[in-house]
């Protein structure tokens, strides 16, 4: 699932390309790829209104239309991809909607079909109908993400510190790369409950997680099946990775292996000599 540092590389991707042209057509291939009751009146709330802006909130992205048109909310979810492209070009196989401006075109792509697509109407705030912008913690990057917030937090919390980095209402956009990748540069186990945890291993934590977010962003995020930039390029931060996707591999600090375990259905890279529990 695409993460934060892929949200972020889409959303400035889409202000590069998406911008303050006329869009002039809309045509949804899968209904059920919009969260709006009448794929009519989707359609009509789009056509002939132009993007203002993208926004990013969390893993969401918010498309603020001019004029006060109103907002196009898109979530990747698993699979989604923003493609921006021409006309001509052959339509991807699992192609769901497409938005055509000027002489190009913006089409979502998601072979497995959990993402959504919104458009909010004028004078409607994203949150009431985008339902799960209103659960969201804070945004890594915020001063609200601070050592208090999160000791504060994890205070009485006994599950694992893994569990808890995936939890949206704890921070937003952090997911199962940039925990685990977070954790190691932290030292700590992911099987570490969270109410255990000291106060320096905490700022050193939170001090990680915006450090790792920043590196992937940097790098246009990490690329393992289906991600792509708006260009349809791999994002690069995986050849980094300090233990995601690693397991069975020599730490790069230590040479010790690399650990894989699963945790509430997902999986945890730890190594077991730089992470002790």
């Amino acid at each position: 699932m695409p993460e934060l540092p892929e949200v972020e590389t889409v959303r400035r991707g889409l202000n590069n390309t998406t911008l303050n042209q006329p869009i002039t057509g809309v045509e949804v291939l899968l209904d059920r790829t919009i969260a709006h009751p009448d794929i009519a009146a989707f359609k009509a709330g789009l056509v002939n209104s132009q993007l203002k802006t993208w926004h990013r909130r969390g893993k969401y992205l918010i498309g603020e239309l001019a004029a006060g048109a109103g907002h196009l909310g898109v979530h990747l979810r698993m699979t989604g991809q923003t493609l921006w492209t021409k006309p001509e070009v052959t339509l991807e196989k699992h192609t769901r909607v497409r938005f055509f401006l000027g002489d190009r075109e913006l089409r979502y792509v998601d072979q497995r079909t959990f993402g959504q697509i919104w458009w909010v109407p004028p004078g409607v705030e994203p949150s009431e109908v985008m339902h799960g912008l209103k659960s969201l913690g804070p945004e890594p990057f915020d001063e609200a993400f601070s050592d208090r917030y999160l000791a504060a937090w994890m205070r009485d919390r006994k599950r694992p510190i893994k569990n808890a980095l995936l939890d949206q209402s704890l921070v937003a956009g952090v997911g199962n790369i940039y925990a685990d990748e977070s954790l190691f540069l932290s030292r700590i186990n992911p099987l570490t409950h969270c109410s255990t945890l000291k106060p320096k291993q905490l700022s050193t934590l939170r001090k990680h997680v915006i450090e790792v977010l920043e590196a992937s962003i940097a790098a246009s995020g990490t690329t393992l099946r289906d991600y792509r930039t708006v260009e349809g390029v791999n994002g690069n931060y995986g050849s980094q990775a300090w233990v995601y996707g690693r397991d069975k591999e020599a730490c790069r600090v230590c040479q010790t292996t690399i650990e894989r375990i699963k945790l509430a259905g997902r999986s945890a890279h730890f190594c077991p000599k730089c992470q002790p529990i």
